[in-house]
């Protein structure tokens, strides 16, 4: 695969950063703070689920945030050509 350019591996990695900050916003303050009363008339094995996602939902969606970052750099990487090799340690400082 040819390996892409510096200004679009970077211009990629922006997209995929604020795609995935946008939902972390509306997880994190949307639906647990804003919406916090109306999602409360609902409930998730009778908790309410304005509480839940306040307390469960938003960690559990930020883990996944998470994840779906380190997968999706790692795909990018390759396309770039700039993924670290597994079991490689940087070599030893030449500072003297």
């Amino acid at each position: 695969m040819a390996q892409m350019d510096r200004k679009t591996y970077w211009r990629e990695v922006r997209k995929r950063t604020a795609w995935l900050l946008v939902i972390w916003f509306i997880v994190g303050y949307v639906l647990s703070i804003f919406l916090v009363e109306p999602l409360n008339t609902l409930k998730i094995v009778g908790v309410p689920m304005g509480f839940w996602m306040a307390q469960q939902g938003s960690i559990m969606i930020f883990i996944l945030l998470i994840l779906a970052y380190a997968i999706m750099m790692g795909k990018l990487d390759r396309a770039a050509g700039v993924e670290e090799d597994a079991g490689t340690t940087a070599p030893p400082s030449q500072a003297h």
